[in-house]
């Protein structure tokens, strides 16, 4: 399977984050505009094999929105409102998956399978 994938892990609530807006952007522009479902997967790939090109991408996602969905009291600012993951796609045939494991306080990413 080629293209890239992404989810969201609530690890305060130890759950995936459900409702979370995720965009995606290559060298500036955006390409895709979408939300986790209650699996904290977004519904399709963000890119496919035909759409996934050697480049610069980055993933933003609005973590402060759900966490005051969740019911959380955030401090205004938050400390995370958005989160952005930039990273290379070298080998556009190759699968990519980038988890966000997050809080309001932290996160962290890696390239997932």
């Amino acid at each position: 399977m080629t293209g890239l994938t992404t989810h969201v892990l609530d690890t305060t609530h130890g759950r995936p984050a459900a409702g979370v807006a995720v965009r995606l952007f290559r060298d500036g522009q955006q390409l895709v505009e979408t939300h986790t479902n209650a699996d904290g997967r977004c519904p399709a790939p963000l890119l496919t094999g035909e759409t996934i090109h050697r480049g610069h991408y980055r993933l933003e996602f609005d973590v402060g929105d759900y966490f005051r969905g969740q019911g959380l009291d955030l401090p205004q600012p938050a400390f995370l409102e958005v989160v952005a993951i930039e990273f290379g796609i070298p080998h556009p045939a190759d699968h990519y998956h980038v988890p966000l494991l997050v809080s309001p306080y932290g996160y962290s990413t890696y390239r997932g399978s």
